[in-house]
């Protein structure tokens, strides 16, 4: 751990220096920030959501067996609560990962220990009913025959009856979502950089159509970041357009590569093996995004208690193989990797990272 600490620094360091490396890039909400602060001291899960830039440092590592694995656009940040429902092309209910603020071309063992620790850490919060061992069998279950499918695009209502056991279709869009929406501060005249305008107007349905800019702010991983949503009223209904301002990967602050100017995000979205929301696209500097009562998060909090955390895990797993599928030529060598590693990797690691993560939590929430 001395080593570690000597290379990486303490928790403390690191924030400071990665919310320095920020403020160099965007113009950051520094209230919001705070408010992220307070909520990572509370809870070690919230930290560790609101810590991705910790855990570039830390993998490579804490990992360093796993750090040699055959590369892809991974997710990056990724979690039991990365995922949630949009409305595609033909209208239809998806269901996946949704937020990509974090892609990066990395081993694909980042993103399975990533998915594999929140969910221990998930169990040991008992927030999820199951064994770790059991967690990560699902996990590498999923994964792995999906990438023999080729992709398995998750579309609700269609062919994804077993869906019905996570309890996702039992979800039932907030009543009051617009109305809490419009309750946002307003923008005052100046306040949104005219590119943020200029993105969101390239998304509304006519370039005449009147809207009212208000402030948001969403998540924990990207607290600070600006957020602007334009809410309007079209034939006979509201809709809402949200810019948020586009960051690059922690992995490139911790690469020291400040001049990779390659927007892993929109790569990532447009090649994955799922059916898209044809409104989410990174335009300039600016992660524009459709706001609706479908288009939403789903936090394992949200979903019933009748459900199968098995299949649940198992369809995340599957998620982040359709993700890893944008880089097809990667395919055949990640299940001849996956093939010569012991039983039990995915568990051992994930263990280990979720140890570190909770040492860090310990550390930062005593200051």
């Amino acid at each position: 751990m001395k080593t570690m600490k000597a290379q990486t620094g303490d928790i403390r360091e690191a924030t400071r220096a990665y919310e320095q490396w920020m403020r160099a890039r965007i113009p950051v909400v520094e209230s919001a920030l705070i408010e992220k602060h307070r909520q990572m001291k509370d809870d070690a899960f919230l930290f560790f959501r609101g810590t991705y830039y910790r855990w570039a440092q830390l993998w490579p590592m804490v990992c360093r067996d796993l750090a040699t694995a055959p590369k892809v656009l991974a997710i990056g940040d990724l979690h039991v609560g990365s995922f949630g429902t949009w409305r595609d092309p033909e209208g239809r209910l998806c269901w996946g990962i949704d937020d990509f603020d974090e892609a990066y071309p990395l081993p694909y063992t980042t993103d399975l220990v990533r998915l594999a620790a929140s969910a221990k850490m998930m169990i040991d919060a008992q927030h999820l009913d199951m064994k770790s061992r059991r967690a990560c069998e699902s996990i590498l279950e999923g994964y792995e025959c999906t990438l023999r499918e080729g992709g398995h695009p998750i579309v609700l209502a269609e062919n994804e009856t077993d869906l019905e056991r996570l309890g996702i279709q039992a979800l039932k869009s907030p009543p009051d979502f617009w109305e809490k929406l419009q309750q946002h501060p307003p923008v005052r005249q100046g306040q949104c950089p005219r590119d943020a305008k200029r993105a969101i107007e390239e998304t509304l349905p006519r370039p005449d159509v009147r809207y009212k800019l208000v402030r948001r702010q969403a998540g924990l991983g990207s607290m600070g970041q600006p957020r602007f949503v334009a809410i309007a009223e079209w034939e006979g209904g509201c809709i809402a357009r949200e810019a948020k301002a586009y960051l690059p990967s922690a992995c490139v602050w911790v690469r020291h590569r400040g001049q990779d100017r390659t927007c892993y995000y929109q790569k990532l979205i447009t090649a994955a093996k799922r059916s898209r929301d044809s409104y989410q696209k990174v335009i300039g500097k600016w992660i524009i995004r459709r706001l609706s009562p479908d288009s939403n998060p789903i936090e394992l909090a949200d979903l019933p208690a009748r459900r199968d955390e098995r299949l649940l895990l198992y369809a995340m797993a599957q998620e982040t193989a359709n993700a890893h599928l944008a880089r097809p030529d990667a395919r055949q060598r990640i299940l001849r990797d996956l093939r010569g590693r012991p039983t039990n990797w995915l568990r051992r690691a994930a263990k280990a990272m979720a140890k570190n993560m909770k040492r860090d939590w310990k550390e930062y929430a005593g200051t």
